[in-house]
């Protein structure tokens, strides 16, 4: 007769060590995915609790729930809601438009090395480095009418003064401007990767066949960078979507009226802060974020069809 082999005992320590070394990247990233999570849906939920009530004042005063009345009153409000929805449209298609135009343009100029190469690009990115606020302040000094340089630069070739922030008409393409100035140099280095990526040979098969330069980035490179344009307009479109420090710091505290501003994000602020309207604040804010994820979804599929 044979002996039999003894049966291995596996304690649970033993099995669980074995599971967590077979699932070691869940196990090391389950903890802060968890975190940030709850960081999340936590006050998300807490939002979207407070949009069915009419939560208003004193954090402290009883509310009550008033189901989709919020909702009803804030999608029928023609002077502040849609005025600011359009406005919000209209300063993130009209920041991302120029972003992705001008980005793709120094994304093309740095995409060949050339001597001081290093050096240019440093140049490029240094609005990347100061914060929205203190580029909203600088502006805001620049933008001043009486003593802005902005004004005595333009007098220079005999244009007469501008309003720029201080007249309603002037005043969302001014901050339009100053979101490209500043975030535009982001776009070039997404795009500027791409680039970089790019393989050789059909660029070089459409050199030899007697493609020109715009026949060679319209007909190849365009559509070869469609994943890439289609993500720094995702991840840029977001942002832009939800700028408020530098409409703050331009036109908050005595810079003027937020009024001829008021995106979706000031409106909000406004609700919550100025009138502590927090129930239809929070109502705003919820419609805010379908709008953004149905943004992203579009933009998703966009990016799907084009892989």
């Amino acid at each position: 007769m044979t002996a039999q082999k003894p049966v291995e005992r596996i304690t649970r320590r033993e099995k669980f060590s074995r599971w967590a070394n077979k699932n070691r990247k869940w196990v090391l990233a389950g903890p802060s995915m968890i975190f940030v999570g709850l960081l999340l849906a936590v006050p998300l939920a807490w939002t979207l609790f407070l949009s069915f009530t009419n939560a208003r004042r004193s954090v402290q005063r009883p509310f009550d729930f008033n189901g989709a009345d919020n909702y009803i009153g804030v999608l029928t409000d023609t002077d502040r809601f849609w005025p600011s929805v359009w406005r919000t449209i209209s300063f993130t298609g009209g920041a991302l438009f120029f972003e992705l135009i001008f980005g793709m343009i120094i994304a093309l100029l740095l995409w060949k090395p050339f001597r001081g190469q290093g050096i240019i690009r440093t140049i490029v990115l240094l609005p990347l480095v100061a914060t929205p606020v203190a580029v909203g302040m600088m502006w805001r000094l620049l933008f001043e009418p009486n003593i802005g340089f902005v004004n005595e630069f333009i007098g220079w070739f005999g244009i007469p003064p501008q309003p720029w922030l201080a007249d309603p008409t002037t005043s969302l393409p001014t901050l339009v401007f100053v979101d490209i100035w500043q975030w535009t140099p982001m776009v070039a280095l997404i795009l500027l990767a791409g680039l970089t990526s790019l393989p050789e040979e059909p660029l070089e098969a459409a050199r030899v066949d007697g493609a020109n330069a715009w026949q060679r980035f319209w007909l190849i490179v365009v559509p070869l960078m469609r994943p890439v344009i289609i993500a720094a307009v995702i991840l840029r479109g977001i942002d832009a979507l939800k700028t408020f420090d530098i409409l703050y710091a331009t036109k908050g505290k005595g810079g003027g009226s937020f009024n001829d501003v008021e995106t979706l994000n000031v409106y909000a602020y406004g609700l919550s802060f100025d009138y502590n309207e927090y129930g239809i604040a929070s109502a705003v804010l919820i419609l805010f974020f379908l709008m953004i994820l149905g943004i992203i979804w579009a933009l998703q599929m966009r990016r799907k069809a084009a892989l």
